[in-house]
């Protein structure tokens, strides 16, 4: 509740927030919050029924609050009187007559809110901590609070506007005001000399016509002279006038410059509070959003009770104020080129390709939907076919059992803490899903359908697109997996053979324990090659946790020789201490291309709560190797990835960071990945996708050291957890009890003058990378060989 009370109900927030509801007519009484009703029944504590309503229009509000009055009485309960701008505070009704124990003038005091139910009030040295029954309670108080202060500055203001003594509240407004009122009177003066040399001329005029008049002249022309003067009379007069009217508006102008000043301040004011007020609410929108997100089928359970939906509002509001208080940024964002995609009408640009800037082929009518190897991947299951000459697919299962409803129990994990060292406390499985790091690195291969579009593609440029969509595609899978995966023994292995199935068959293997590092080789008979060597690093930052994996992928198609690199971003998970747990990712991924050194700068967008992005956004160009760009790549990590061909790039506007953003006209884009819907009921199975359902299903001819064959996994998926505790346990032990072997045997060695060489992966081995320059685990080929001749006696005996 009292996250809730802080995203809510937090100081400056909340004034803009009350400023708008103001206007609104309260849901709980019908009327104006400043008209409410005294608090009483159940809102204000008062007895039942509570006193009398204040009449309508009146400025007066009363009710019973706690007020904080020492450590050792603590909150008592005071009748509080809200009237001309003044908060004032007996100990019973009846004192209201006679004695008063304190007053705060609201127009120069600060309100404050503490937690869902508590308002401080603070004027120069006077603070009071006072206390509401409720959360509506506290709101009413807060909102009549804000509407007396708001009133209580109005009637200032109007009497210092009556004194004139009060002062713009800052130069800058001073100088706004006064500027227009200098160039006025310079106008004025102006005005004033040429009524001056109007009245001087006039007058010599008038003169002249006077002794013309007194000459001897026949009568009709002694008429026309009269007309004459009488018409200059008028016009000095009329000159004289139009000066003391200019005047009085430069008196008028001077005299209200503080009143405008006021209502310009006033509207500035009002302008930060809606800004506020609307930031709270896309907070809020967020929270919701994602706590419905993250609790399939809560919609229906909450739409019966109301009391229920409420409860689920502020637990996400909680969450929403955690992550407020924290923000991660990446130095490397900073870098990233910032553009805006324009789609264009391709009827209108039937130009030829040298008329075009930045575009990938002669003419943009090229990008046709069923002829481009960009054909949309329409397919709803992971269990559709995707060749011809591939056979059936073996039948496997779809579902496990549902996960066990265990609570954790924080003390029998606390107490096997006591007096042992950090690396051998055992964690529970209640943190864990049924699969191992390696078989969460095959889930990696899910969309291997994308590589297999990619080796049709004749241009490196398309070739690239879809190796970004492939790279993106991996984290669609941490969306809702938030417990963690087991860490592998050493020398522990995880095959997943498709090769009559989907073309591929993948190896990995644990080649190191301390850093824990897991090698990975991926052969596809449809063209491709992948493999990586992933150490996992991490870092607690307190409330969430930073997994950072290290080393590179390497991907490379057989026919045109095009060997693409690239790295994973960073992982962060949320809420690690209290709140829903919940999955980020952000960083930037550099894909190049060695041969063609055509590269892809894709940009994975940290979320925020203050962003108008779509969440989990990911954004890229694709740029040959002079830099041209072909294509603009966009979607989210969880969702979707499109690809739209450039047809003109031009340099638009500077962003507020100072960077100058490109424009790309582009094509309408083309849908190159799509996100598989999870399987039924994924939610009780630890939201496994249909092909993390089947990466622990029981094979025969594995290796010994396959995880399928780990038993405390396999007793977790069955939903027997103590017993896969102690199995956890004891796996464990053994790998402390071999290690502590293989260094007593390092000792001996070193005492002895030998070479001792340390654990050698199985199926793997060390070499430096001929286009990244670093050492890295490759596949040295003979485990499929052994597996057919099921000669499995190099394997050791970790299980």
């Amino acid at each position: 509740m009292g996250k809730a009370a802080a995203l809510c109900g937090g100081g400056t927030t909340t004034r803009g927030l009350v400023s708008l509801l103001s206007a609104v007519p309260c849901l709980a009484c019908h009327e104006l919050p400043a008209m409410s009703a005294e608090p009483g029944g159940r809102g204000g504590g008062g007895p039942a029924g509570g006193p009398p309503a204040a009449p309508p229009g009146s400025d007066t509000y009363k009710g019973w609050l706690f007020k904080w009055t020492n450590y050792l009485k603590g909150y008592q309960r005071r009748w509080f009187v809200l009237s001309n701008g003044l908060l004032s505070y007996y100990r019973t009704q009846a004192e209201m007559a006679h004695t008063c124990r304190g007053t705060i003038n609201l127009s120069t005091a600060h309100i404050d809110t503490e937690d869902s139910c508590n308002i401080v009030l603070s004027n120069g040295g006077r603070t009071y901590h006072l206390k509401a029954n409720s959360e509506v309670e506290r709101q009413r108080w807060v909102t009549a609070l804000e509407l007396a202060k708001a009133k209580a500055i109005r009637m200032r203001n109007n009497q210092s506007d009556d004194s004139g003594d009060e002062e713009p509240a800052s130069q800058s407004d001073k100088s706004e005001l006064h500027g227009p009122l200098k160039t006025l009177s310079s106008k004025l003066e102006d005005l004033s000399t040429c009524n001056e040399l109007i009245a001087k001329h006039g007058a010599a005029l008038q003169r002249s016509l006077s002794e013309l008049e007194n000459l001897r002249l026949p009568a009709d022309s002694g008429e026309k002279i009269k007309a004459v003067n009488e018409r200059a009379t008028l016009f000095r007069i009329t000159s004289n006038a139009m000066i003391n009217a200019c005047r009085d508006f430069l008196d008028l102008a001077e005299s209200h410059s503080r009143k405008w000043q006021r209502l310009l301040q006033h509207e500035r004011e009002q302008r930060i509070r809606l800004e506020e007020t609307i930031e709270q609410l896309a907070k809020q929108h967020n929270s919701l959003e994602r706590a419905c997100r993250g609790a399939p089928g809560l919609a229906a359970a909450t739409a019966s009770s109301s009391g229920t939906a409420k409860g689920s509002v502020q637990s996400a509001k909680g969450e929403a104020s955690d992550e407020d208080e924290e923000t991660e940024y990446f130095d490397a964002m900073e870098d990233a080129p910032a553009f805006i995609t324009v789609t264009a009408d391709p009827k209108h640009h039937r130009r030829s390709g040298s008329n075009l800037s930045g575009a990938s082929e002669g003419h943009p009518e090229d990008w046709n939907l069923e002829d481009s190897v960009f054909e949309s991947s329409n397919q709803s299951s992971y269990n559709e076919s995707t060749g011809k000459d591939l056979l059936p697919r073996k039948r496997r299962r779809t579902r496990i059992p549902d996960k066990p409803n265990y609570s954790l129990n924080l003390w029998s994990i606390m107490k096997n803490c006591i007096g042992k060292e950090l690396s051998k406390i055992p964690m529970p499985v209640n943190f864990n899903e049924p699969l191992s790091m390696l078989q969460r690195l095959t889930e990696d291969l899910e969309y291997h359908e994308l590589l297999d579009k990619a080796v049709k593609c004749e241009s490196s440029t398309e070739q690239m697109c879809f190796v970004a969509a492939f790279s993106v595609s991996s984290y669609s899978t941490t969306v809702h997996r938030t417990a963690k995966p087991f860490n592998p023994l050493l020398g522990e292995t995880f095959e997943l053979d498709r090769l009559e199935e989907l073309g591929f068959r993948s190896l990995c293997e644990q080649v190191s324990h301390h850093p824990p590092a897991a090698a990975h080789h991926v052969y596809s008979r449809r063209g491709w090659t992948l493999w990586q060597e992933i150490t996992i690093a991490s870092k607690f930052r307190g409330k969430y946790l930073s997994i950072m994996p290290l080393g590179a992928i390497h991907l490379e198609f057989h026919s045109s020789g095009n060997h693409y690199v690239w790295r994973k971003v960073t992982s962060t998970v949320h809420n690690i201490i209290v709140g829903k747990l919940w999955i980020d990712q952000s960083g930037e991924i550099e894909i190049v291309n060695h041969k063609s050194k055509d590269k892809c700068q894709l940009k994975f967008t940290p979320y925020s709560y203050f962003s108008r992005d779509v969440p989990r956004k990911v954004t890229g160009v694709v740029s040959d190797a002079d830099g041209k760009a072909h294509y603009v790549m966009s979607g989210t990590w969880d969702e979707k990835m499109e690809c739209s061909k450039i047809l003109h790039s031009s340099h638009g506007s500077t962003s507020t960071e100072g960077k100058q953003k490109t424009v790309y006209q582009t094509l309408s884009p083309k849908v190159l990945w799509r996100k598989y819907p999870l399987p039924e009921n994924a939610e009780n199975m630890y939201f496994f996708s249909e092909l993390a359902l089947t990466l622990n299903e029981p094979e025969e001819r594995v290796a010994p050291t396959d995880s399928r064959l780990r038993p405390d996994q396999r007793l977790m998926e069955s939903g027997r957890w103590d017993e896969a505790n102690v199995e956890k346990q004891r796996l464990e032990e053994k790998q402390r009890a071999v290690r502590r072997r293989r260094e007593a045997e390092a000792v001996e060695a070193l005492e002895e003058g030998k070479d001792y060489e340390g654990y050698i992966p199985l199926w793997f081995e060390r070499k430096v990378d001929a286009v990244t320059g670093e050492l890295i685990c490759v596949y040295k080929g003979g485990y499929w060989e052994a597996k057919d001749k099921q000669d499995w006696s190099v394997c050791p005996d970790i299980f």
